[in-house]
């Protein structure tokens, strides 16, 4: 389903263009990440896909951001909201903890030091490097914000809450959030298969 553009957003553009990495995408990106030989450039790529945060919120993270023993990464949102700084608690796999605590020496950095000392240009220039060593195809969807979007669509397929989603991407609407309905996936294609009748073939 793709909405109109009264409602709070659409997966797609306004010519019918995806905006996420889909499944495939997805674990391409993933692959291509874990085999980057550059240290910084692989986790700054798998902290996008597997937190789905804004890639200023990643270059904003320091050291102390990261809970190893709590197993996520405190975002802060950059957003204002009223005025008040929003910090986020979002789960990691304690593989990319530990990837970042051993690629940046968290142990000896200040708990305040950046983690990406990086422009937000040349970062999303990492990250598209690494979408061309996966094979995605050139296009809105891959970007940092496709990884983005790709995040939210494997979280609620994957059975998360829709409310955790939210949270997990610092939305301040549910809204927002619910774009991510808008995509088909497996199941609903499997219930969609049931009406397909092979030709020559009746009930």
């Amino acid at each position: 389903m793709r909405i109109n553009g009264t409602q709070p957003g659409s997966l797609y553009t306004a010519s019918g263009r995806r905006k996420y990495l889909n499944t495939d995408e997805r674990c391409r990106f993933l692959a291509a990440s874990m085999q980057c030989p550059r240290a910084d450039q692989r986790t700054l790529c798998l902290t996008l896909a597997y937190t789905g945060c804004r890639i200023s919120e990643a270059l904003a993270l320091t050291a102390s951001c990261i809970e190893r023993e709590g197993g996520f990464i405190a975002f802060r949102t950059l957003k204002k909201r009223r005025g008040v700084v929003v910090i986020r608690e979002v789960p990691a796999p304690i593989e990319l903890l530990d990837a970042i605590a051993v690629a940046h020496g968290i142990e000896n950095l200040d708990p305040e030091a950046r983690l990406w000392k990086l422009s937000r240009s040349r970062a999303w220039q990492l990250v598209k490097e690494v979408m061309k060593v996966a094979h995605i195809a050139p296009g809105i969807h891959a970007t940092p914000k496709g990884l983005r979007h790709g995040f939210g669509l494997h979280a609620l397929r994957s059975g998360v809450p829709i409310n955790l989603v939210k949270r997990w991407l610092g939305h301040a609407r549910l809204e927002t959030t619910e774009i991510y309905l808008q995509a088909v996936g497996v199941e609903e294609r499997e219930i969609a298969g049931r009406m397909w009748i092979p030709a020559g073939k009746s009930n």
